[in-house]
């Protein structure tokens, strides 16, 4: 399984890569709105990840920065996912809001979320 995933790695991050999608584009006042918005997002991911890809993908589609940890290369952040989010599974949206944190686990989760959260915002 270690020699699939090696071979199949770097095709999945070139495919990410030439077929990366485009941002919206936002007036700049509602776009500094959506960036503190996101401040208190983070991913946790492992960088080949197919299902980490999508949920970066959907960043990418709705113009949104949120910090990346990688927690398969990155002892503290896997710690952090693992004492915190409960698993170390990927990928996981850790959410601040309001002093209280969440963890969101499921690609499918985490894109509905983001698209529920900013995608009428344009």
């Amino acid at each position: 399984m270690r020699i699939v995933r090696m071979i199949l790695a770097p095709i999945l991050l070139f495919l990410n890569w030439i077929t990366t999608p485009r941002g919206i584009k936002r007036p700049d006042e509602l776009q500094q709105q959506i960036d503190l918005q996101t401040a208190g997002l983070s991913l946790y991911q492992f960088k080949a990840c197919p299902f980490c890809i999508k949920v970066r993908r959907t960043f990418k589609r709705h113009s949104l920065k949120v910090e990346t940890r990688d927690a398969k290369h990155d002892e503290k952040f896997r710690r952090e996912l693992l004492e915190q989010g409960g698993k170390v599974k990927v990928p996981c949206l850790r959410i601040e809001e309001a002093g209280e944190v969440s963890w969101l686990y499921d690609s499918n989760a985490i894109v509905e979320y983001l698209q529920e959260r900013f995608a009428k915002q344009v």
